[in-house]
């Protein structure tokens, strides 16, 4: 019999077999009369949900596409970072349309700073097959939505529970930790698995805000360092909080990130202008502007030079995969000709002008 039939029976049933032992400790593990899982936590979130412009509290949200961006731009990246960037990018992209309208630097130049640069240029892609073939909505639909560029399983799971008020279930970390909690799951868990123990809590009604609610309980209660069970809603039912081993669920698998090292280039003109190159090769960063660099440690000039500098600082940065560090070369030409011809040389106050990565924005700070 499989780890998932072991634990589950009827609605939602916590390891059965120490139900006799609980009921001695004052410890009350669901069964068929019990109050359903999902009343309980609703009951918490109406009083405790978290306020945040991209949803509301009492079913969907009024504007899909709201919706939509903030799903791709929570991806990775944390709500007290992305709070600012939806603002001003709803101010700036209201709506579809003037999304699809936009030029894709632009786009680039308002998703600059939040990272992984290819969900920005999907959403670009995206909204601009949503004016050609969807009359610039969203459809409602999980099958159609997974047919657009940039979005996945998890993307269209959460526009069609927050946006559409679906009964989906949405996994993302502070899910994995409630359930994997929730049901004592001491081994290393995939998020295939928590999805089915997930799947089946998830109620036929209320998807928005049971979705919103199973995520801030992980976000404000059932924390990944010392969990609130004292106030959580589940924690009569909860296998870990019943067996101390909050703190040691769950177990995830976490590859080490490989140690990259390597050289970024500043060259500077006659004028005191700044070479910079928009990058073409595929990749997270591609449609960006940089400075020349290289990922490896075997130092050369970009081209013959008796003036190049190994500058005293580094600039370091940490990607999903990898951490990189680079040392910094300088030069300052003496002639007006320059041997790279793919960039341009550019005055440091018009940098605003170009999206570069929080990469090469940490190299252009060593200039002011």
């Amino acid at each position: 019999m499989s780890r998932l039939k072991k634990t589950l029976s009827t609605d939602m049933s916590v390891l059965v077999r120490t139900e006799k032992r609980a009921s001695r400790k004052n410890i009350s593990l669901p069964n068929e009369t019990s109050e359903k899982p999902a009343a309980l936590l609703l009951h918490w979130f109406y009083q405790n949900g978290r306020q945040m412009p991209w949803r509301v509290i009492g079913g969907a949200h009024s504007n899909p596409y709201a919706v939509w961006i903030s799903e791709i731009m929570l991806q990775q990246t944390t709500v007290k970072t992305v709070e600012s960037y939806f603002l001003r990018w709803m101010k700036r992209f209201p709506d579809i349309q003037s999304l699809a309208a936009a030029d894709l630097q632009e786009v680039l130049l308002y998703w600059q700073g939040l990272g992984y640069y290819t969900r920005a240029r999907k959403i670009h892609e995206c909204a601009q097959v949503l004016m050609r073939d969807y009359n610039g909505k969203l459809p409602p639909d999980r099958n159609l939505l997974l047919k657009l560029p940039g979005i996945g399983p998890y993307s269209a799971s959460s526009i069609c529970a927050f946006a559409f008020n679906q009964p989906e279930t949405v996994v993302d970390g502070n899910v994995i930790r409630v359930i994997a909690r929730l049901y004592g799951l001491t081994h290393a868990v995939t998020k295939e698995e928590i999805y089915e123990y997930a799947q089946k809590l998830t109620p036929p009604e209320q998807g928005a805000d049971y979705a919103s609610a199973i995520m801030d309980l992980g976000a404000l209660v059932c924390t990944p360092q010392h969990p609130n069970c004292a106030v959580c809603p589940w924690q009569k039912i909860c296998v870990a909080s019943f067996k101390n081993l909050t703190e040691k669920i769950p177990l995830l698998h976490k590859p080490e990130k490989k140690i990259k090292n390597g050289y970024v280039y500043i060259i500077q003109n006659e004028e005191g202008n700044y070479y910079i190159e928009k990058r073409t090769k595929k990749g997270l960063l591609n449609g960006l502007y940089e400075f020349p660099w290289q990922d490896n440690d075997t130092h050369y000039p970009l081209f013959p030079a008796d003036d190049w500098r190994i500058l005293p600082q580094v600039v370091s940065h940490t990607f999903t995969h990898f951490h990189l560090t680079l040392k910094v070369v300088r030069l300052t030409l003496k002639t007006p000709d320059c041997p790279l011809k793919t960039g341009n040389f550019v005055a440091l106050k018009a940098f605003k002008k170009y999206p570069f990565s929080t990469l090469m924005k940490k190299v252009a700070k060593l200039l002011k």
